[in-house]
Formats: structure tokens, C-alpha cells, sequence
């Protein structure tokens, strides 16, 4: 058994993203777990249920939220590292005592450079989902007590080759998909919020509708994409020739 971590939703431009880490045997996963993005919808969730469900199948989840994604003392590439790195604490709180460490941790690189991402992703659990390195971590944290220490190495399209990367990047997609159909209730008033990426059609009408409604972006927006940015010019252009 060995630990896989993925996020979901890193790009779109209304909602969270998430991330997800599973530890599996491998051997023991379904025979089409794969990259998420390869499996219908359906089969997605049902598979995301037979994980969360199987008890030899530890899973972690963790969200970063648009208030997060928008702080101006970070980017993409520090909050993925921050939410896998979440995640993987999430799993590896319900492995049973005396499990053998270092933990091998397999994840999906979210940088240009795979072996800086697992340096940083390392770093990043032993100091309790946040940056630095171990050192900086609070050393009388209950949980750093009793997290089992972590080997951390990292590939680009992981989630496509490893199966228990590929279960984690189920997870994450299944999870954030959720967190979307939550947020599409929430503004029942509009008729569709699209899937949240900036190249839908209907995510960009969304925020044109409500920006032009209220003069401001709604919160599960990212204020600081250029979809959103754009959608808030163009409200403003439109009252100045109003005007």
C-alpha cells in the first residue's frame, strides 16, 4: 500500500479546488480507475463511493477556497502543493498506529519541476499543510505526533499511469463537482453557472448577469482570474457609456 495524491479544479474561475489523497493496494482498486477526466461523470461518483466506503482505503480530502486562491502573497503552484499537502495529513490520520514509515507518497506534480513540487510537498505535510520547511512546523501539534513521516516523490500525468494517484484524482473530481452543484444552488436565481471555467460559455454569462446585477462578483467567484476581472471591466464600461 502506498499513498496517491491529486487536486481537481485547479483552473476554473468560480468555486474551490480540491484535493484528494487515497492509500490503497493498488492490486485491490477497480480495474478502470484511472485519470478522472477519462470516466463519465457517473461512474466517477460510484466509484468515489466503493473508495470512501472500502475499509482498507484510507481517503483524505481538502479544499482551498476562493478567499485562499485570491490572497496576493501566493499563487497556483504554492496552493496545490497547500491542498494536496492537506490532504495527505487527512489520509494518513486513519492509518492504524505502527504503520511503517517513511510512507510512500505518490504525487501528481503540479509544477514545471517534478522533484521541487515533492520537495515542497514534503515540506509542506511536515509543516502541517502550510509553507516551509519541517522546521517551521509547531513541534507540540498533536497531529504531527501522530502522522507517520512521509517519502514524497512527484510526476507529471500521474493520475493517468499510477491507479492510486488515479483514485485520488476521482476523489477530488467527484468532490469538487459536488462543491459546484452546492454553488449552482446557492444563485438559484440565475439560470446556470457552467462548470466554472473560464471557456464555458455559461460561467462567463453567469458572472456578466451578476456583476451587472449587483455591481460585484459573487464570493464563490475568484476575483483575481481575468474571467472575473473581465466581467467586472465590462460592467463598468457598460455604465460609463450608459452614462
Amino acid at each position: 500500500m502506498y499513498l496517491g495524491v491529486d487536486e481537481a479544479g485547479k483552473g476554473p474561475a468560480l468555486g474551490p479546488m480540491v484535493a484528494a489523497a487515497a492509500v490503497a493496494d493498488p492490486a485491490s482498486l477497480p480495474a478502470d480507475v484511472d485519470d478522472s477526466k477519462r470516466i463519465a461523470p457517473t461512474e466517477r461518483e460510484a466509484m468515489a463511493a466503493t473508495l470512501r466506503e472500502d475499509p482498507d482505503v484510507a481517503v483524505g480530502v481538502a479544499r482551498v477556497e476562493p478567499t485562499e486562491i485570491d490572497r496576493p502573497d501566493t499563487d497556483m503552484n504554492t496552493l496545490t502543493v497547500r491542498g494536496q499537502a492537506r490532504a495527505v495529513r487527512a489520509a494518513l490520520t486513519d492509518l492504524p498506529p505502527g504503520t511503517a514509515e517513511p510512507v510512500r507518497v505518490v504525487a501528481d506534480a503540479g509544477d514545471t519541476s517534478e522533484e521541487r513540487f515533492a520537495r515542497r510537498l514534503r515540506e509542506s505535510v511536515a509543516a502541517g499543510g502550510e509553507d516551509g520547511p519541517p522546521d517551521d512546523r509547531d513541534e507540540s501539534s498533536d497531529d504531527d505526533e501522530r502522522l507517520p513521516s512521509v517519502d514524497v516523490t512527484a510526476a507529471h500525468g500521474a493520475d493517468a499511469d499510477d491507479p492510486v494517484v488515479g483514485a485520488a484524482s476521482v476523489v477530488a473530481k467527484v468532490v469538487r463537482d459536488a462543491a459546484m452543484v452546492d454553488v449552482d444552488a446557492a444563485y438559484h436565481e440565475y439560470d446556470d453557472l457552467g462548470s466554472g471555467y473560464p471557456s464555458d460559455p455559461s460561467t462567463r454569462e453567469f458572472l456578466a448577469a451578476y456583476v451587472g446585477d449587483h455591481g460585484s462578483l459573487p464570493d464563490c467567484a475568484r476575483e483575481s482570474w481575468a474571467t472575473c476581472e473581465d466581467a467586472l471591466a465590462a460592467a463598468e464600461q457598460s455604465a460609463l457609456d450608459e452614462f
